[in-house]
Parts: structure tokens; C-alpha cells; sequence
């Protein structure tokens, strides 16, 4: 069998190098005729006199003429030789330099398995911040249509590696080679999605100091601050109807985002002084921090109001949904398996229990209607439907908030699966969203916070190296980050 190493070479790379042997031997034989031509063709016998002294000349200009007559050849065969060598020695260098598959030269080390993933999972985390920063930057930017853009292309990038890595970690595909082709394309889309932002950040940049980024992010500032009273009287109010089970997610909200809000505050009196001055670079810098605190403390504070919002709609469709579920269930007698249905109506009466005993979560009882006419094959319209869209719509929000304000700490795991939600039905949504949230909570106390002691001081630092808004790589908390892909997000350092 024909070795692949001899098989890598094209055949019809032989053919070219046919040819060219083919061109020098014939230029090379071309040379050896004209030498011996004028031999063959020349005359030995005497000239035939015309007049004195003239045979002696023609003889002499014979001579010279038979002279010329080498010279010509010898240049040809020169240039054939050296057109020969320059054909040898770019095709020597060709070979050594090719990269393409099945050739002479060395294949470049392949990468271990445990490091292509460990590279694909830091391009996941990596480029999900950069998203969600670019994100939450562009709030503060009116006009920026082409970032706008950038982070669109850069969002869409990110969910199909996000894809597949989910696929990847499934099994599939089930071949090494797949397998390794997967993980350069997780790493490949991750990068995608940052080069687009990064183009775009001097457009950003430019778009943010034409506008009054210093009066934005202050009358943001009071906004939130003015709502963090009534936030609160929300949050002690829905734990008081539906139960402290019930407001558990966003237990410590309010005072995150007054942390947050701490920080902004800070910032902004930096800012100001940093203007008077005349250093754009602080002012960019405090400015740039403050927005990062304020969107994250909007954050924490939205998250109450949506969860309490949702606990009163759910609080209405909880009856709607007793009723709709036990006609389900009654169409389906019969032909669904007795143990399932006896399990439906097992978990109807007690949430009939709750709803008659006064306060109880009413998002989680909502879920468990859903969850037990769907283990029967139900539940796919009406009341039911409209239920799992709301369970499924809480627990994405409630994920994607933890993932968010703690992103620093928050590893490729959680963020997957946040993804997968996203693209799932409500029923399968609601399940990844709080395994999502679950392990997101897991890596944030695995993790720490080694600026927890600020706290204490009132900075709000720990919070904002937390929440990602500052890359954590000083005393002070280290660069701002900002809109852009890897190589622009930490530019104001």
C-alpha cells in the first residue's frame, strides 16, 4: 500500500514537475545543437581568392563571425541552467513551507482534550461578559446604530456556540474528530462575537463623548436611588402575602443595589473633579463605572418589581389552573397510565390545601399544576399553556439576573444552560433556568469576593468586581470595562 505520506503529494504537482524537467532538458539540448551546428556546417577548404589581400580578411571575419557564433549558445545554456536551479529551489521551499493536509511537512501538536475544553469554556465566559457588558453600555447611548448592530451579530454568535458546546456536552457528535471540530467551533463563534464588538468600540467611544454622558448616568442615579424605598415596601409586602419561600430568589436585592448605588455615587463625585480638571481620562473612566454600578443596581431593583408582578398574576391563574388541569385530566382517564394520574391528582389537592390555607408561593404552585397535567400528556393550550409561559418567563428572568449582577464568579456551566432555557419550550425553560440559577449560585460561594472587606467601609467595590463592572485586577478594583470584545472591554484602566 502506497505510504500516505507519498500519497499526500497532488499527482498533479507531479505532472507540473514533469514539465518543467521537460522545459530545461529541452532548453539544455537547444544549447548543445547551436554549439555543435557551426562545427557541423563549417568548411575546411581554402577560400577562393579574389583579389590581394582579400582571402586574408575574409578569413579573419570568419574567425570573429565563428567566435560569436559560441557565444549566443553558451548564454542559453546559462539561462536554462539557472531557470533549472530557481524551478528546484522554489519547489523545495514550497514543500517545506505548505500547510495543507497530506504533505511532507510537520503537523503542528494537537491540542489535548482537557485543554481544548478548558479553552472553549473561558471563550464561553469571556465573550457572554463582553456581551452583556456591551449590553448594558449601549443603555446609555442614543444613535450608536452600527454598535447596535455589532451586538446583534455578536449575541447571535455567542448563542450558536453557546448551542454548540450544549451539544458538545451532551455527546454529540460521538466521534473524536467531530468532537475536536466542535470545540474550535465554540471557540471560533466566541471569537467572532468579540472581534465585532471590538471593531465597533471606537465608534462607541466616539458616539458616548458626543453626547452628556455625565447628566445621564446622574438622572439615571436619582431615579433608582428614589426607588429603592418603594422597592422595598414591595419586597417585605409580597413576602407578607405569599410567604417568605415565595420572595426568596431576590432576598437581598435591595441592598445590593443600594451597594451598587454607593459606588455610583463615588464614582460620579470623581467624575465631576476629574472634569473641572480637565482629565478626560478619569472623567471617561469614573463616568464609564457609575453607568456599569447604576445598570446594575436597575438590575437588582427590577428584579423585585418583576417577581412580585409575577407573583399577583400567578395568584389569578392558579384557580383558572385547578379548574383547566382537572378537566384535562378527566378527558384523559382512561387512556393516560393510572400511576401518572393518580400522582396529578395527588398534587391538585394539595395545592387546593394552599390556596384555601391563605399565603403560599403562588409561581411555584402555578408550576406544579403545569408540571403534573404535563407528566399525563396534557397542558399543551389554554390556561395551562399561559401558566408554563409565566413559570418558564420567572425563572429565566430570575437566572439571568444572578448571572448577571454576579458574572465575575459565574463559570460556563450556568451560562450554558441559561442559553439552552432561552431556546427551550416553557416546560423545558423552566427546569434549565433553575438549574441555571442553582449552579450560578454554586460558583459565586465556591468563588469568593477578595474585595468582601471593602464592603464593610461603604465603598461598594466588592459588589462591582462582583457584578464584573471592574475586571478586579488591583487594590482599587482595577480597569473599568466596557463596551468591546477582549481586546477593547478593559481599556479604561
Amino acid at each position: 500500500m502506497t505510504s500516505s505520506l507519498i500519497r499526500g503529494r497532488p499527482r498533479h504537482a507531479t505532472g507540473h514537475i514533469a514539465v518543467r524537467v521537460g522545459h530545461a532538458v529541452l532548453g539544455g539540448v537547444a544549447g548543445v545543437v547551436w554549439l555543435v551546428l557551426p562545427v557541423m556546417t563549417s568548411v575546411t577548404q581554402d577560400p577562393v581568392p579574389v583579389a590581394g589581400g582579400v582571402t586574408a580578411s575574409a578569413a579573419q571575419a570568419a574567425d570573429g563571425a565563428s567566435a560569436t557564433d559560441y557565444v549566443l549558445p553558451l548564454v542559453v545554456v546559462a539561462a536554462a541552467g539557472a531557470l533549472g536551479g530557481y524551478g528546484y529551489v522554489r519547489r523545495i521551499r514550497r514543500a517545506r513551507s505548505r500547510t495543507t493536509p497530506g504533505v511532507l511537512s510537520p503537523a503542528p501538536p494537537m491540542q489535548a482534550p482537557a485543554d481544548a475544553e478548558r479553552q472553549a469554556r473561558a471563550a464561553l465566559v469571556l465573550a457572554d461578559d463582553c456581551v452583556r457588558t456591551s449590553r448594558e453600555a449601549l443603555g446609555y447611548v442614543e444613535g450608536a446604530a452600527s454598535a447596535a448592530r455589532a451586538l446583534r451579530v455578536a449575541e447571535t454568535e455567542l448563542s450558536a456556540a453557546f448551542a454548540i458546546w450544549r451539544r458538545y456536552e451532551e455527546g454529540v457528535p460521538g466521534d473524536d474528530a467531530g468532537r475536536r471540530q466542535a470545540l474550535v467551533g465554540v471557540v471560533g463563534r466566541c471569537a467572532e462575537a468579540g472581534r465585532q464588538l471590538d471593531a465597533e468600540a471606537p465608534g462607541f467611544d466616539a458616539e458616548w463623548d458626543a453626547g452628556d454622558a455625565l447628566a445621564v448616568a446622574e438622572r439615571r442615579f436619582r431615579q433608582l436611588a428614589g426607588r429603592t424605598g418603594g422597592v422595598a415596601a414591595a419586597l417585605a409586602g409580597a413576602g407578607e402575602r405569599y410567604g417568605a419561600a415565595a420572595v426568596a430568589s431576590v432576598v437581598g436585592h435591595v441592598e445590593q443595589a443600594k451597594d451598587r448605588l454607593v459606588f455610583a455615587t463615588s464614582r460620579l463625585n470623581q467624575a465631576r473633579q476629574a472634569a473641572d480638571s480637565g482629565d478626560g481620562d478619569g472623567f471617561r473612566r469614573d463616568v464609564r463605572a457609575a453607568e456599569g454600578a447604576v445598570a446594575q443596581a436597575g438590575l437588582l431593583l427590577g428584579g423585585v418589581e418583576r417577581l412580585a408582578e409575577e407573583l399577583r398574576t400567578a395568584a389569578g391563574l392558579v384557580p383558572a389552573a385547578l379548574t383547566g388541569a382537572e378537566a384535562e385530566l378527566a378527558a384523559l382517564r382512561g387512556t393516560a397510565s393510572p400511576p401518572r394520574l393518580a400522582h396529578a391528582d395527588a398534587v391538585l389537592a394539595g395545592v387546593r390545601g394552599e390556596v384555601t390555607g391563605g399565603s403560599y408561593d403562588t409561581v411555584d404552585a402555578l408550576r406544579r399544576v403545569v408540571r403534573a397535567v404535563e407528566g399525563t400528556g396534557g397542558g399543551r393550550a389554554g390556561v395551562i399553556a399561559a401558566g408554563a409561559e409565566l413559570v418558564a418567563r420567572s425563572a429565566l428572568g430570575a437566572a439571568d439576573d444572578f448571572v448577571g449582577t454576579h458574572r465575575a464568579a459565574v463559570g460556563a456551566e450556568a451560562r450554558t444552560l441559561l442559553a439552552a432555557a432561552g431556546r427551550a419550550a416553557p416546560a423545558d425553560a423552566d427546569r434549565l433556568a433553575r438549574k441555571a440559577r442553582e449552579l450560578a449560585e454554586r460558583d459565586v460561594r465556591a468563588h469568593g469576593n477578595p474585595f468582601a472587606g471593602e464592603a464593610a467601609h461603604g465603598s461598594g467595590v466588592a459588589g462591582v468586581v462582583l457584578g464584573g463592572v471592574l475586571l478586579g485586577e488591583e487594590a482599587d478594583g482595577g480597569p473599568v470595562v466596557a463596551f468591546g470584545g477582549p481586546e477593547s472591554r478593559g481599556r479604561l484602566g
